[in-house]
């Protein structure tokens, strides 16, 4: 960490560059003897990226920034104050805190927080960062977390850590392929705390991750605009013998939350035979991963277009639903469509013989704000053409 980047003419400097070219400006010389010109663009291609993820961060002077990487790896606000509040006690440790977001959030929420980095510059960073933020119960060590476990006496209401994917692990991987490997480390996690929770990337399957850990009582789908960002894994020292709770949050304009108990999602399903009419319901990126396909049409009283298209059907609009909502204006043939004359609307192909920019291409539709084609598959297998309107975005 280089300490001149906190002065105030680099400062000023990089509030007022925000707008350049940091390409050109990390090839150009430095105006500062203590700052190279690379440090320089890295704070303000860092910053810019903070704008909409780390808001605070943006509006806080004095915010030393890390390696762009760290900005793009990092939680979001959003994400990170839904899981502070999955945190108990009065003590939690950050076992692998990085640039800090998580550590700030969940620091509000527990009177004493331990961020362990074994970067020693980011660990640094996360210190300077977190008293520019006024968040001062936070302690930051540049060691390793597991180290520190199996050094220390002390025992912590709830551990966190976000294992990172190890560069030779393919797309499907398993919690055994990250860093910290927190299969082997289990055992010493919940001999040190009450709680312990796991944020992983969507990518891993959620059967297979309950298959590796033992103890799992909750398992937390996150998704932001219909974008699963993380799944967060709950295990508790003294969780009961019962399933485990599967939650498929949407953090939009306003949270929903659908939740149930592992093999609630074992239901049956109504599917629709007759032509479809009234609204058109398409669940969240977080509820398809959660897998409850049948239950979402049992709890919400809707009926299913078929069985392999997670598209339902109802006489009845339900603001709650976790998902966009169309009203269904009527049902289109091949033909009819072609006769249209620059037809207009959003595509989407759901279980359908082609893909979505193609049809765009091939009945040239031009795109607009409220109408949906929706190419999908009905219950007899029959191709369907839904003419429609948002009526509830994600």
């Amino acid at each position: 960490m280089n300490r001149h980047v906190l002065d105030s003419e680099v400062q000023e400097y990089v509030n007022n560059h925000l707008n350049d070219d940091v390409h050109k400006l990390a090839m150009s010389k430095s105006p500062f003897k203590d700052v190279d010109s690379k440090a320089l663009a890295n704070q303000i291609a860092a910053k810019n990226k903070s704008v909409k993820k780390l808001p605070t961060w943006y509006k806080t002077d004095s915010i030393y920034y890390p390696a762009l990487l760290s900005i793009e790896q990092c939680s979001s606000e959003t994400t990170a104050t839904y899981k502070s509040a999955l945190a108990i006690g009065d003590s939690l440790i950050d076992l692998t805190g990085g640039f800090g977001v998580d550590s700030y959030y969940f620091a509000k929420t527990v009177k004493s927080l331990t961020h362990c980095e074994i970067n020693v510059d980011l660990s640094e960073i996360a210190a300077h960062n977190a008293v520019m933020l006024g968040q001062l119960n936070i302690k930051c060590l540049a060691v390793d977390g597991i180290a520190l476990l199996e050094k220390t006496d002390e025992i912590f209401d709830t551990i966190y850590l976000d294992p990172a994917r190890r560069s030779s692990a393919g797309k499907v991987f398993m919690l055994k392929d990250c860093t910290p490997n927190v299969v082997e480390h289990l055992e010493l996690l919940l001999s040190k705390s009450k709680r312990i929770i796991i944020k992983t990337a969507p990518l891993l399957d959620i059967t297979a991750g309950l298959k590796e850990l033992s103890n799992v009582s909750e398992v937390h789908i996150i998704s932001v605009k219909n974008e699963c960002k993380e799944l967060l894994w709950i295990i508790d020292s003294d969780r009961s013998a019962q399933q485990p709770k599967i939650t498929a949050v949407t953090l939009n304009e306003s949270q929903k939350e659908f939740s149930f108990f592992k093999g609630e999602e074992e239901t049956e399903v109504e599917l629709l035979n007759e032509t479809p009419s009234g609204y058109l319901y398409e669940p969240d990126t977080a509820l398809l991963k959660s897998g409850a396909f049948n239950l979402i049409a049992a709890r919400f009283r809707l009926k299913k277009l078929h069985h392999q298209t997670q598209l339902y059907v109802s006489d009845h609009l339900d603001s709650s639903f976790p998902g966009r909502i169309f009203k269904i204006n009527s049902l289109l043939s091949s033909s009819d469509l072609k006769k249209e004359k620059s037809p207009r609307g959003n595509v989407i192909a759901r279980n359908y013989r082609d893909k979505a920019e193609n049809l765009v291409r091939k009945y040239k539709i031009k795109p607009d704000h409220n109408k949906f084609f929706v190419f999908t598959q009905g219950a007899n297998h029959d191709y369907l053409i839904i003419d429609a309107e948002i009526m509830q975005h994600y």
